[in-house]
């Protein structure tokens, strides 16, 4: 990559969201050229006035855009898919190359480990480890998190109280998720929007609950 590239960053993943807007050259760190705060909660409404004001801070026009980078998951269905269906709009829309990352992958790459966990609620666990992500129980999670030692991060105080021998960082943002995926918007390593999804690894609640209550609707 010889030119200069405006690269766009969403992460509406987690309880606070951000968005993130950098100028990448050869050989060079992004320089960030200015990131913004979501509310959890908020993302509907907030998102795309909050692309909109970090572009004209800036004086990037969507045209400008090189690249969007937007956090697929795993974390909150609803923030996955605004982020997802709002980077998918103006990738289609603009004809702008779309890369999605893990927010796994992203917590691993800030802590600068290889292994990365989130609190997935009602007592379950994300983990990534060894090029793989899963959803776990607790007891099966401390299984495995014992096995990755000292190798394995955290963001959140539950899961840190879960497994004390982690390591305990800042939670990934949209900027952390341009430094992870710098390799790959180097080479041109891009998804296709049309067929791209969320990183849910669980199902949602209507699909879990939907079959029971089926069921027992049967005559």
């Amino acid at each position: 990559m010889s030119e200069t590239r405006n690269v766009l960053s969403i992460d509406t993943c987690g309880s606070l969201g951000s968005v993130a807007l950098a100028r990448i050259a050869e050989g060079a760190e992004p320089e960030i050229l200015g990131q913004t705060e979501l509310p959890g909660k908020t993302y509907s409404a907030q998102l795309v006035p909050a692309i909109r004001d970090l572009l004209a801070q800036a004086a990037v026009s969507v045209s400008e855009l090189t690249a969007i980078v937007v956090t697929s998951g795993p974390g909150s269905f609803t923030g996955i898919r605004i982020g997802l269906s709002t980077a998918k709009g103006l990738a289609e829309a603009h004809s702008i190359p779309l890369l999605a990352v893990s927010r796994l992958a992203v917590l691993a790459h800030r802590a600068g480990k290889p292994a990365a966990a989130l609190d997935a609620s009602r007592h379950e666990f994300y983990l990534r480890g060894d090029g793989r992500e899963s959803l776990l129980d607790l007891e099966s999670f401390r299984e495995r998190a014992a096995a990755l030692a000292g190798n394995l991060a955290v963001c959140e105080a539950s899961v840190h109280a879960a497994v004390p021998g982690a390591t305990l960082v800042d939670p990934p943002t949209a900027a952390t998720a341009l430094r992870t995926v710098l390799p790959r918007l180097l080479s041109g390593d891009f998804d296709n929007p049309l067929t791209l999804d969320g990183n849910y690894l669980r199902r949602s609640d209507a699909e879990i609950f939907a079959k029971p209550a089926l069921a027992a609707n049967k005559p």
